[in-house]
């Protein structure tokens, strides 16, 4: 019996990627122009429609106040793309909830440039003069982005801004040739952006104070690789968000001074002025007024194990047709002190970093599970929810905890259904049990282990969260991200929403997964290039949440 080593063809053309496991068949998809005539949908709100490669010529009209998109989405094993076109350049980028940068791999790329897609244009790149370094993941997965910020024209399917700042990326250590994109589209606050950071202190010239390399923030040794699992663990959290505060010695001290001096008010009209003009793609919409309402919604798609699930769907502005606001259940952002400085007229202000939720427990099997005791006692039970991380990460004891209970060194008989669930706002939220395990040997599904690992623990004067909600757990939901009032998180708090659409039978049908795969066989597994998901759903849940269907091709 071998060990499942992780193989894939790729094939970027309008056809779908033909990834490792049993085949599931396919016929011709339609070219980005054929699905944009066929599904495109306007509302009264804005526009519905898939990514496509070029809008049609009404995309002048879509640049007003109340636009709203719905996007279908790509994957490559639990990584979801989206395409965006960046002056003019067509290509997809990996959606990602856990940062907030925008970048993309340009053709003078020398490092990690192994992506088939259509490399951006470095000539088309109005250069700002700074240079962008991220790094993402944890002290066990640790990738690497760097490049030359500029701006260019990015559009969204429909959604169009000038001048938008984003890397482009000319070394990297991200398997470009894997993921099957050619960047991150980040879709988290405007405060942890390192292009506006770095835009912003620029744009100080008065101000020479650079960043110090401290133990909470290091600099990642440049030979990390990706650690290789069953199947490849990406972790596209920043490892450190960048904080605009970081500039002054002593945050609060900075606040108690700016507020005695009156120098309030200029600090922050300095920088939300900067983060309107050098932030975040969707928060810059947000900002200027131009979305319906200021949020976006996820459906993720079931790509492994049982194809089908939920429709892949990104919706901007407003919630999915079909689906009430009021039957997801809202819990507000944790909010940070001295980030920034505050307004005059609201001096309390503390914002979000990121997408970070509280936590009421964590639940195995219905059993509730003894909380990690390798942080504070001081720091109350989160999680980042995180579309970048392809599995679920938690505190390293409560991890192995879980690991024993499923059996010898976490494995466990793939029929065998387990249930993780996750108590937020009161309601328990369950990751389906076909999307929590993975097989272990390769042409052989009797035996599995989980979509689970350990992650490093927070630390008071750091980011709290001790758990990564990763795409298992937003396979298993609907997702609502509020971003709220930008500069005034008092006067509209940002919130998240969630409503489950693991079925009831769930248990039954990870059995008939199991029973249906063949002998010597895999379980399916397929990966498309976006714009994928069911663009004509095979239905909808009770709840409203499209459907998608068994073979993940769109219908109709």
């Amino acid at each position: 019996m071998r060990w499942l080593k992780y193989g894939v063809g790729v094939m970027f053309t309008a056809t779908f990627l033909s990834c490792r496991g049993a085949a599931v068949p396919r016929s011709e998809t339609p070219s980005l122009e054929e699905i944009a005539r066929r599904y495109t949908r306007r509302t009264a709100g804005g526009v519905h429609l898939p990514i496509v490669r070029q809008v049609p010529t009404e995309t002048s009209k879509l640049r007003r106040r109340g636009l709203t998109s719905a996007i279908g989405l790509g994957d490559f094993v639990d990584l979801y793309n989206v395409l965006i076109s960046i002056g003019g350049t067509t290509t997809p980028l990996l959606l990602d909830t856990g940062s907030s940068d925008l970048w993309v791999v340009s053709d003078d790329c020398t490092q990690g440039c192994s992506s088939s897609q259509s490399a951006y244009p470095h000539a088309s790149l109005q250069y700002s003069g700074a240079d962008g370094d991220l790094w993402y993941g944890d002290s066990n997965t640790i990738t690497h982005a760097s490049g030359k910020i500029g701006k260019d024209t990015v559009t969204l399917a429909g959604l169009t801004l000038q001048d938008q700042y984003f890397i482009a990326v000319n070394r990297t250590n991200v398997t470009l040739g894997e993921t099957g994109s050619s960047g991150i589209f980040g879709l988290g606050f405007p405060v942890i952006s390192d292009v506006a950071f770095r835009l912003w202190n620029q744009s100080r010239s008065s101000i020479s104070t650079k960043r110090q390399v401290t133990e909470d923030n290091p600099i990642p040794p440049s030979n990390i690789k990706l650690g290789s699992r069953i199947l490849p663990s990406f972790n596209f959290r920043r490892i450190e968000f960048p904080i605009l505060s970081d500039y002054f010695s002593s945050p609060g001290k900075q606040r108690r001074q700016t507020l005695a001096s009156g120098n309030v008010s200029s600090s922050a009209a300095s920088i939300f002025h900067a983060l309107s003009v050098f932030g975040p793609l969707l928060t810059r919409f947000v900002a200027a007024a131009q979305l319906t309402l200021p949020m976006f919604t996820v459906t993720l798609q079931r790509d492994a194990i049982q194809v089908g699930g939920n429709v892949g769907m990104l919706s901007i502005g407003e919630m999915p047709s079909g689906v009430s606001e009021h039957n997801l259940t809202w819990v507000p952002i944790r909010a940070y002190p001295y980030l920034l400085p505050a307004p005059t007229d609201s001096p309390n202000e503390m914002y979000p970093l990121t997408w970070e939720i509280p936590l009421d427990d964590v639940y195995l099997d219905g059993v509730k599970l003894p909380r990690s005791t390798l942080s504070s006692p001081f720091i109350t039970l989160s999680a980042l929810v995180d579309s970048g991380n392809s599995i679920l990460r938690g505190p390293a004891d409560v991890v192995r905890n879980i690991q024993s209970k499923l059996g010898i060194n976490g494995r466990f008989r793939c029929s065998e259904p387990h249930t993780i669930a996750f108590s937020i706002g009161g309601q328990l939220f369950p990751v389906d049990p076909r999307d929590f395990i993975q097989q272990v040997f390769e042409n052989d599904v009797a035996m599995c282990t989980s979509m689970l690992a350990p992650t490093d623990p927070p630390a008071l004067g750091r980011v709290q969260f001790s758990w990564s909600l990763g795409d298992p757990f937003l396979k298993s939901v609907l997702a609502a991200f509020y971003y709220g009032n930008i500069t005034h998180p008092s006067h509209d708090p940002p919130k998240m929403g969630f409503l489950s659409t693991v079925p009831q039978d769930a248990a039954s049908q990870l059995v008939s997964a199991v029973a249906a795969v063949k002998t010597g066989d895999n379980f399916p597994y397929i990966s498309e290039v976006a714009p994928s998901g069911t663009f004509k759903p095979a239905g909808t849940a009770s709840n409203g949440v499209p459907l998608a269907t068994a073979t993940g091709r769109a219908a109709g």
